[in-house]
């Protein structure tokens, strides 16, 4: 894949910066936005949306087609490259012959194949930069095949933008990180860059700072957030969104690290702690070896005598009381809730093998 204009920065330490409106509303606010943004020196793309998926009806859908002559003359003016969300080939079709210079594909459309590769097919042999937010739903693979698809229909300027995921639990955040999966997406395509969007996963802009943090600590490649000129009055996602300078303040709060390491004596000092973890790991694996050994033990027991798999009591007791010790140890209550349910599930599938051999 050759360098893309998603993965260029001034600087080694610098993210890749992307900000504007959620949606272009008149083009007095879109250029003014962008001359602002411009101003903070702060942004190396410029988004808009024009088109806008919405979950219900008679909701604001984007001004469509009238907006994109509002990114020419703000671009014009700036200098800044634009970009906007696709849905479909039309909009695709209909933003190339307006010169914008990156689509994007929003979370609603990566989740219909269909719609992925009807923008694919309309984007065959222009190799316009596009850029893959992840489904809604928390699927590594329609996120992969997104990608995939574009790849396939030749376009070698690729990013994936990870924006959070819907989930029906009780959380701070509108879409929750689920940081894990993006983790996986860089062992997996480590070529692609990884643009993190807090705008969205935060769903307020009190907490952006914290989640925009998190992504470089993480070694996100960039940034896209949403600034308005009044977020108040936006006519979409009003709560998310920042005043141009207040994003400046956001992008000079982060603590940005070095992507490579060059401290003298680096690599045998950590040497040591890795080798000492995968010593840790090792006991780790065997335990658990041992303890599923026991676990069929138990199923073959069950299954001679007739008892069910799942013991309620037992598993509610086991649940409680480790999280006791979850705080005494320092550990985390998520990490040990999601630590006890994997090793709860493979429990459980190792004795239904044996009860239904």
């Amino acid at each position: 894949m050759k360098e893309s204009i998603l993965f260029k920065k001034s600087t080694e330490k610098s993210p890749f910066l992307i900000a504007g409106p959620c949606s272009a509303e008149t083009e007095e606010q879109v250029v003014e936005t962008a001359i602002r943004l411009k101003a903070t020196g702060k942004i190396d793309l410029l988004r808009a949306g024009i088109w806008k998926p919405r979950t219900r009806p008679n909701s604001f859908e984007g001004v469509g087609e009238v907006g994109l002559p509002w990114l020419t003359k703000a671009k014009e003016i700036t200098g800044l490259k634009t970009c906007v969300e696709v849905a479909n080939s039309k909009h695709a079709e209909l933003a190339m012959k307006h010169g914008v210079d990156v689509l994007w594909v929003g979370a609603r459309t990566t989740v219909n194949p269909f719609s992925v590769q009807d923008i694919a097919d309309a984007v065959t042999g222009v190799d316009i930069p596009i850029m893959v937010k992840n489904p809604i739903n928390p699927d590594l693979a329609l996120w992969l095949g997104g990608i995939e698809r574009f790849e396939k229909a030749g376009i070698t300027q690729l990013a994936g933008i990870h924006r959070g995921f819907s989930d029906y639990s009780q959380s701070i955040y509108r879409n929750k990180p689920l940081w894990q999966l993006p983790i996986e997406m860089r062992r997996l395509r480590p070529d692609i860059p990884l643009i993190n969007d807090p705008s969205h996963i935060c769903g307020r802009r009190d907490l952006l700072l914290r989640v925009a943090q998190k992504a470089m600590d993480l070694n996100f490649d960039g940034l896209m957030v949403e600034s308005h000129i009044t977020p108040d009055e936006a006519w979409s996602d009003a709560a998310q969104q920042i005043v141009p300078e207040v994003y400046a303040e956001l992008i000079d709060s982060l603590v940005l690290r070095e992507r490579n390491f060059t401290t003298p004596g680096y690599e045998q000092s950590i040497l040591q702690w890795r080798t000492e973890i995968d010593a840790i790991d090792a006991q780790l694996f065997s335990l658990l070896s041992d303890r599923m050994k026991v676990v069929k033990q138990i199923g073959q027991f069950k299954k001679t005598e007739g008892i069910t798999i799942l013991q309620n009591e037992r598993w509610n007791r086991i649940f409680s009381e480790s999280l006791k010790k979850a705080e005494k140890y320092g550990l985390s209550s998520e990490f040990i809730t999601n630590y006890l349910r994997a090793v709860h599930d493979e429990s459980i599938d190792n004795q239904e093998g044996i009860m239904n051999s």
